[in-house]
């Protein structure tokens, strides 16, 4: 089994119903144990399009018997119930799961590059990590450090906190 960080993301239709559901579905996927989950964390848009609603962001940890890019699909699988397009990068969307760990794995592979190649520099991952890991790693940096540098961490805050 690989312990692995799960992100994800959304921020059109009923994001908080939407984020549980990917959870829960996540949970019920042949060869996935849910190990924890973040709390919800209200997020500005990074990149793509101007104009766009805010997110709200978690992430989780699973134990897994599937392969880095069997993985990989069972997240996209998961998206594509909640009606997932890729029409605009890092455009608005119902649900964005995204592999940010593998155990150990490194990988270069363009289909899923492991650690996940923008995470160590994104708030919207770091800071719900920290919360539900306080002495999580990336790469052999901690997490608490990685989120303090991060440009968009300031900007995270708490779902429920008056957002």
């Amino acid at each position: 089994m690989a312990s692995c960080i799960l992100a994800l993301g959304s921020n059109l239709g009923e994001r908080a119903g939407t984020l549980e559901a990917a959870v829960a579905e996540i949970a019920a996927t042949e060869g996935i144990d849910l190990v924890s989950v973040s709390g919800t964390a209200v997020t500005k848009p990074v990149g793509g399009p101007a104009g766009q609603p805010d997110f709200l962001n978690l992430v989780v940890r699973v134990e897994t018997s599937l392969a880095p890019l069997e993985l990989l699909a069972a997240c996209q699988a998961v998206e594509q119930t909640h009606l997932r397009t890729r029409e605009v990068r890092w455009g608005p969307r119902t649900l964005d799961v995204d592999v940010i760990t593998y155990g150990e794995t490194s990988s270069d592979d363009p289909v899923l590059t492991l650690p996940h190649p923008r995470a160590a520099e994104r708030g919207f991952v770091l800071v719900p990590w920290l919360w539900m890991e306080p002495d999580a790693m990336l790469a052999g940096r901690p997490v608490s450090a990685l989120a303090a540098a991060a440009a968009d961490s300031a900007d995270v805050t708490r779902y429920g906190d008056g957002a």
